[in-house]
């Protein structure tokens, strides 16, 4: 008889799923919905999966929160604005995190790194014909910075359309 643990998943599949999760989480932090999808894809049950990534969690391997604050950390870093990088944490099982505390170490406040990551791709040029402004503006929706933080941007920088 396969002798199982209090879960009821038997000990060799429970050895096996704490291995899989301790090997992804030396290699870099993973959220809990991470490491059940990447479970799942190796054909583990998410009900077999779950105790154990919650018992890594208890002992302190796997943390949402500082997955969160890394995941975060990086995006900013690589210039991407609050929707974008919420809606990744969000796409990763992440539904609530403050990334103002972040922003303000990473860049100082989101409208200076929206003009960091102006600045760093585009010339200043403080008169644009309407292709190059739609096309500036889409570049900075698409890295996640609101329209209205691309309007105030062109605004504090006296950028104007032809």
């Amino acid at each position: 008889m396969i002798e199982k643990s209090e879960a009821g998943v038997p000990h060799i599949a429970e050895q096996q799923i704490k291995e899989i999760c301790l090997r992804l989480l030396t290699q870099r932090e993973h959220s809990q919905k991470e490491l059940l999808d990447k479970l799942a894809l190796r054909g583990f049950d998410r009900d077999d999966v779950q105790p154990v990534i919650d018992e890594l969690a208890e002992q302190g391997w796997q943390d949402d929160l500082r997955y969160a604050e890394n995941y975060a950390r990086f995006r900013i870093g690589k210039g991407y604005g609050p929707i974008r990088v919420s809606y990744e944490l969000k796409q990763n099982g992440i539904a609530a995190f403050d990334l103002e505390g972040i922003v303000q170490e990473e860049a100082g406040s989101w409208m200076a790194l929206l003009e960091q990551v102006y600045s760093k791709k585009y010339p200043h040029d403080t008169v644009l014909d309407r292709n190059e402004w739609a096309k500036r503006s889409r570049f900075l929706l698409h890295r996640g910075f609101s329209g209205a933080m691309i309007s105030a941007l062109f605004d504090e920088l006296d950028i104007r359309f032809l």
